[in-house]
């Protein structure tokens, strides 16, 4: 059996999100390498200040042009703008859910939180959307994976939070009170739900070989 290091950030999520991408191949064997990116490590940096850049890409990118890894494993969103030299997107699948969604600790809906409640997002669109539907509201920055923000809310450091649909689907998280947000009030990112697969551009085998999940 063909095995391959497949690089991807150490979040829980992450290593899901990899996992699914080997279930379309199950004839290879992906050995998961997780590597801390520049965004795991600095929590302080606002996201909405990053958008497009690769703060949460180009460690992994690193190794992936020094041949540390075979191939990585992407949120399609994360990409930057402009990829490294070298590199190119091999595959990238349908979305699972292209949707945000709002987690409350009390069961809310965006329509019927309490005036002033504190909503956590990093995302500069979903800030600028919850403020346009609701001037009352107060937007907070937000940092970490899927599972510490829900601790977040869980600690009360928030009222509700707005995560991707997708990831909650992916971590089996949905035992919380969520509702899905109409694309309405927030317009999700093109790319949400989407995983891509980067590998060198010299490695035509892994070309071909990752051509085939393409859209799957």
């Amino acid at each position: 059996m063909l095995t391959l290091r497949i690089g991807t950030r150490p979040s829980p999520l992450a290593v899901k999100q990899v996992l699914e991408i080997n279930i379309l191949l199950p004839s290879v064997h992906f050995e998961i390498v997780k590597i801390d990116t520049e965004g795991d490590r600095n929590k302080t940096t606002p996201l909405d200040k990053m958008e497009g850049t690769d703060f949460f890409t180009r460690d992994i990118e690193d190794a992936l042009l020094k041949g540390s890894v075979d191939a990585a494993v992407h949120s399609a969103k994360d990409l930057e703008d402009g990829i490294p030299d070298g590199l190119v997107i091999a595959a990238t699948t349908r979305s699972i859910s292209p949707y945000d969604c709002l987690v409350s600790r009390s069961h809310y809906r965006l329509k019927t939180l309490p005036a002033r409640s504190v909503i956590g997002t990093s995302s500069r669109n979903r800030k600028e959307a919850i403020l346009k539907y609701r001037k009352d509201l107060l937007v907070k920055d937000i940092r970490g994976d899927t599972d510490e923000r829900l601790e977040q809310l869980d600690g009360r450091e928030f009222d509700a939070i707005i995560v991707a649909h997708a990831a909650l689907i992916r971590l089996g998280r949905e035992d919380h009170f969520f509702e899905v947000i109409p694309e309405e009030i927030i317009k999700p990112h093109p790319l949400q739900g989407r995983l891509a697969v980067q590998v060198r551009k010299d490695r035509q085998d892994l070309l071909n070989l990752f051509r085939g999940i393409n859209d799957k």
